[in-house]
């Protein structure tokens, strides 16, 4: 069997992403080992699976008045159009020459000469004619979901939330990559040794000037290192690091993180519990409560205690008022991730932040009771979104007057995060600190 090349092996993993519904993330490896992509090639098809996901919409508007008089295109052929045509457009160090030829070569192995004849002639007709102009598009609010290829229903709510001028700036940010960052193992080593180590093996790192214990990555994957293997730093984004800062921990705690997989912050609470005290560590699944353990082995963190559970069954399981602090990171649309996952952008519905409100409610109700009086409780989302942060946590309070915002936790986060935070809330954008999009609410548990 003929070995597929980069292109047609994006094609198909575009086409099982959209069919199936499956995350990119999750089949990118799957298909560079199936298809044994060499590594010099694997950099191509990142670029070509998540650059034409990021572009989708603007791409299908740019090919709409192209496809006209021709009969039901099958998918995969729809796909081929996307992948080619975002190479013309976005990508300059691959002539269209180059990319129409590849494109012909694979319509005439895949399907037959009147698909790849046709394949050809509309691509040609776009290099002769141009793109359309996106200005003839009257409605903002549409030209903008056209132009960041967000559903139109997510920038009108943004804009409502927002405004117009952070919901583009957030927009267009969510087409770029996401650098990698993250996050020293204080118990072990410094971050200057750290930088010292991965620039010695090659990585091109810099401190962050955000998070005093963070490193940020501009060439290499972190994952592949040797510090990484050594339990030296956990990957994890910056503004998912600032959950742990907003606990305000000190040593020989008993601390719960109630959704805790895969085990991120539950290091940084052991970690700044200096290896002391106790992180009990829950989650639904068995197989990430195994995740959370080989990351504490991993780290040499001997604090994590990792146990499969439900979180709404808190109570059953443990004693009222058993723990000093609880961190509340809660299951949510994950609206703050999307550079990470493109594709979730067209899978999302309305009613899905609904729901999930309900239940990161009943999460919320549901570990309260276990917090000692005086202990803070930490609620986080990796979304942007009210109805899943500020309503929640309203909601929370005035169901609970026990609880009470704590306007301390400014005065825990880092220096340049201060200015962002509001009272005991703090709604991180992607545009902030260039992390994804994350909020946090320190709530504290009245003495009295």
């Amino acid at each position: 069997m003929k070995k597929k090349n980069v292109r047609e092996t994006a094609m198909d993993l575009l086409e099982t992403i959209e069919k199936n519904q499956s995350y990119s993330n999750l089949l990118l490896n799957n298909f560079i080992n199936k298809n044994q992509i060499c590594s010099k090639d694997t950099g191509l098809l990142t670029e070509l699976t998540y650059g034409t996901l990021q572009r989708r919409m603007s791409l299908d508007f740019f090919l709409k008045p192209f496809l006209k008089g021709n009969k039901k295109v099958e998918s995969w052929v729809v796909q081929l159009l996307r992948l080619t045509l975002y190479q013309m457009i976005y990508l300059d160090k691959i002539p269209d020459r180059a990319a129409i030829f590849e494109a012909v070569e694979i319509a005439k192995n895949r399907g037959h000469k009147g698909i790849s004849g046709m394949v050809n002639g509309i691509l040609r007709n776009i290099q002769r004619s141009g793109l359309p102009s996106l200005e003839t598009i009257e409605d903002p609010i549409e030209r903008l979901s056209i132009e960041t290829s967000h559903p139109y229903w997510l920038v009108k709510r943004w804009a409502d939330q927002l405004g117009y001028e952070k919901t583009k700036e957030m927009c267009e940010l969510n087409l770029t990559a996401p650098l990698q960052t993250a996050r020293v193992n204080l118990t072990r080593t410094t971050v200057e040794e750290c930088i010292r180590l991965l620039e010695e093996d090659g990585y091109q790192i810099e401190q962050s000037p955000v998070i005093p214990e963070a490193i940020k990555c501009y060439r290499g994957n972190l994952a592949h290192s040797q510090i990484f293997k050594d339990g030296l730093i956990t990957i994890q984004d910056e503004s998912s690091m600032l959950a742990a800062y907003a606990l305000g921990i000190s040593e020989n705690e008993r601390i719960l993180d109630a959704c805790a997989a895969p085990g991120g912050k539950s290091t940084h609470i052991a970690e700044k519990l200096s290896n002391t005290g106790q992180v009990i560590s829950l989650d639904l699944h068995d197989h990430k409560v195994k995740l959370i353990q080989e990351n504490a082995t991993r780290l040499k963190l001997s604090n994590i205690t990792a146990t499969p559970l439900d979180s709404r069954k808190v109570q059953e399981h443990f004693e009222q008022a058993s723990f000093d602090r609880i961190l509340m990171d809660a299951p949510c649309s994950g609206l703050g991730v999307m550079r990470r996952k493109p594709d979730m952008k067209y899978t999302k519905k309305e009613e899905d932040i609904f729901q999930l409100a309900a239940v990161q409610k009943n999460l919320l109700n549901a570990v309260s009771p276990l917090l000692k009086k005086g202990g803070n409780l930490v609620y986080s989302t990796c979304t942007v979104d009210v109805e899943e942060n500020q309503h929640v946590v309203e909601a929370f309070l005035n169901e609970n007057d026990e609880f009470e915002g704590d306007l301390s936790m400014k005065e825990r986060m880092p220096k340049a995060i201060r200015p962002l935070v509001n009272g005991f809330q703090l709604q991180i954008l992607p545009q902030h600190i260039g992390s994804d999009g994350f909020y946090i609410a320190c709530l504290r548990k009245k003495v009295k």
